[in-house]
């Protein structure tokens, strides 16, 4: 019930398309799309558009921030991850007691860096003394393993979860299943609607479609080990 958006999630033979559980969920969200002529894709891409335009970048009083991992290119942080770090520097610059913890794992070889550590690296190059305040969780490999590894991790009280702006809306729902106390964060100042933005939006849409109808309708039929993966 994850999602390939997010990099490389831990299927359970290897394959999405081989992954029993990922099958039923595609095959139930597919049937309640179209009975409902497309109506629960609707709500939920309005619901994807919507926090990703009003997301503040902002979080308020909150405990901590959650960095979310992105694939790296060449052992690099791409251009979207660099807008999660370069937004996560300012809110260190501007809170001294602010705990940051950047996710995800690795999706190279053996011996290759995680996301988390090259984000790690990435910020203490521009904020060494941050250093005691970076929590690195170096293992997950999509969004419900980076805030189900990072419930663990993070100090009590309310979580920011900082990503793009298109990631959002799944980043929430996920973390209030999993019982996190968790506010939107913005990585870009404004949501981008070019050929890209849009694609990623209505992607992103598809994923939290599945998501939500799945986990219902596993608690629905009483289906724990698919309720066990995302929560």
């Amino acid at each position: 019930m994850a999602s390939p958006v997010d990099g490389n999630p831990r299927w359970r033979n290897g394959s999405p398309w081989r992954d029993p559980d990922v099958l039923h969920v595609l095959a139930v969200g597919i049937g309640a799309t179209v009975l409902t002529a497309g109506g629960v894709y609707a709500w939920h891409l309005a619901r994807t558009v919507g926090v990703a335009r009003r997301a503040p970048r902002d979080p308020g009083a909150v405990a901590s921030v959650v960095v979310f991992g992105k694939r790296l290119v060449e052992g690099r942080p791409d251009a979207e991850f660099r807008w999660r770090l370069r937004h996560a520097l300012r809110l260190l610059r501007a809170d001294p007691d602010l705990v940051v913890l950047l996710t995800g794992g690795s999706g190279g070889g053996p011996g290759e860096p995680s996301e988390a550590e090259v984000a790690r690296r990435w910020l203490l190059r521009r904020m060494p003394e941050a250093a005691p305040r970076l929590r690195v969780e170096p293992r997950s490999r999509d969004t419900v393993d980076n805030l189900r590894e990072a419930r663990a991790l993070l100090p009590p009280g309310p979580v920011a979860l900082l990503s793009n702006r298109y990631h959002l809306a799944r980043c929430l729902v996920l973390a209030h299943t999993l019982g996190i106390d968790a506010r939107a964060c913005a990585a870009e100042p404004a949501l981008r609607t070019g050929r890209g933005g849009l694609r990623r939006l209505l992607l992103e849409a598809g994923y939290h479609t599945l998501f939500v109808v799945g986990l219902r309708w596993a608690r629905l039929i009483g289906h724990r080990r698919m309720i066990g993966r995302v929560t």
